[in-house]
C-alpha cells in the first residue's frame, strides 16, 4: 500500500523530498533541544513558565 500524505509515514516521506538536508537538520536540532528542555529542566520557575506557555498555546496539560 503506498503511503499517502494522510498518514504520519506519508508526511515524513513527503518532508524528506521537499526539505533540504539543512532544513531537516535544523528541525531535528529544535526537536532535540525542546525535548532536552522538557525532560531535564526542573527549576520551578522554568517549569511554571513552560506550563503557562503550553496553556497559552492551547495545549491541555492536565
Amino acid at each position: 500500500m503506498p503511503a499517502t500524505s494522510d498518514t504520519v509515514h506519508g508526511r515524513i516521506e513527503r518532508l524528506g523530498t521537499e526539505l533540504t538536508p539543512t532544513q531537516l537538520a535544523a528541525g531535528m536540532l529544535v526537536a532535540v533541544a525542546l525535548g532536552f528542555t522538557l525532560l531535564f529542566v526542573q527549576d520551578p520557575l522554568v517549569h511554571d513558565a513552560m506550563h503557562n506557555f503550553r496553556h497559552g498555546a492551547g495545549i491541555t496539560c492536565h
